[in-house]
């Protein structure tokens, strides 16, 4: 494939492992975003207000979300807390949620009810490997904990390794990779640790992180080098690499305003899920990180859509596809609600990208 001069890609329904759909009005003009960026099947974090700690609460979440989208396949979360004891993981079980997000206690948004004790937890680890369920981590630890010179995603590393050595048939998520430590630690635990790479930080930096606040995020973009280890791995075939775009709607207003002081965290990427790593991938190819020989159509299905799958022990790729072409559309700015009332930035807005469609059956 010469992706650069490639002018109609088909490819399989995206699956996107991570992301954040919101509550109320933002969520209304969000969800009906996912086809859209040619995703079918979603894994939604819980870091509502409040969070979604009960199966009672994930359940009604999950009718709001159908309710907007028939068509897409939520995969639910529950919010790693005290309350979520080993009999409440069996009952997520029986209800069909799929996985507990852990947070670190304060380190992004809507996390203050996090966790500041890991080993209080091993009951619970211990159901949900019993059980099937999928530990999903928000790699990171408090900035106070971190040693200096070293990013709080690679701090937090060896507690990957030690809940996988204590636990190695419970499958952890590593979410959204940002570091080339972080890739070769995936890559050394077997196989029931994968990691999600978003869409944002294959194309992100730190220094774009630190200027534009459609660029901020947490975990924050890192190095060059840690950019491009991220594309390295997607294009290197790795199954234990999927995408989870961490898409993370804020109101335009939030994001814009200086009386904020500081922009809430979150890169919103959900419209253009697919586009936006194709873009990343040629922006890669133009640096002379990847060429275009590395880009196939099977790493492309496999990052995009099957890898995840498989590893959530999902029903493999559907029938469904979508198709990208090259009519010179831009991604606007924004998206807003019919009435105006909700507002919210795109990232990469004026980047050209593919036009996506999906193919009748």
């Amino acid at each position: 494939m010469q992706l650069k001069t490639t002018e109609r890609l088909e490819l399989p329904a995206a699956a996107d492992m991570h992301v954040h759909l919101r509550q109320g009005e933002l969520m209304d003009l969000v969800v009906p975003t996912i086809a859209q960026g040619g995703v079918d099947t979603v894994f939604v974090m819980p870091n509502l207000i409040p969070p979604l700690t009960t199966v009672k609460q994930v359940l009604e979440y999950r009718s709001k979300l159908l309710a907007i989208a028939q068509d897409v396949h939520f995969q639910m979360s529950l919010f790693l807390h005290p309350s979520v004891t080993p009999e409440v993981i069996a009952q997520a079980a029986e209800a069909g949620i799929t996985g507990v997000k852990m947070y670190p206690q304060g380190v992004t948004t809507n996390s203050d009810s996090g966790v500041s004790n890991l080993e209080s937890f091993y009951s619970t680890f211990a159901a949900m490997e019993k059980h099937g369920l999928v530990l999903n981590l928000h790699g990171e630890v408090l900035e106070s904990l971190a040693p200096a010179n070293t990013t709080l995603e690679e701090a937090f590393l060896p507690t990957l390794k030690t809940l996988h050595e204590r636990f190695p048939q419970l499958r952890i998520v590593l979410e959204h990779c940002t570091t080339a430590a972080a890739v070769e630690a995936v890559r050394a635990c077997g196989p029931t640790v994968g990691s999600t790479i978003t869409a944002h930080h294959l194309y992100l930096t730190s220094h774009d992180a630190c200027c534009d606040p459609f660029a901020f995020c947490k975990p924050i973009p890192k190095k060059p080098t840690d950019r491009d280890a991220l594309v390295k791995a997607i294009v290197s075939g790795d199954s234990k690499f999927f995408l989870g775009t961490d898409s993370a709607p804020h109101p335009l207003q939030s994001k814009t305003s200086a009386a904020q002081g500081k922009a809430p965290a979150g890169v919103f990427t959900q419209p253009f899920a697919v586009q936006l790593v194709l873009l990343a991938l040629e922006e890669a190819i133009e640096r002379g990180v990847i060429t275009e020989a590395d880009v196939t159509q099977e790493k492309l299905e496999g990052f995009l859509s099957r890898f995840g799958r498989r590893f959530y022990k999902l029903p493999e790729v559907p029938d469904k596809k979508i198709v990208l072409e090259r009519k010179g559309e831009k991604i606007p700015v924004s998206i807003r609600s019919e009435d105006g009332s909700v507002e919210v930035g795109i990232s990469k807005a004026g980047a050209e990208v593919f036009s996506l469609t999906w193919k009748e059956t």
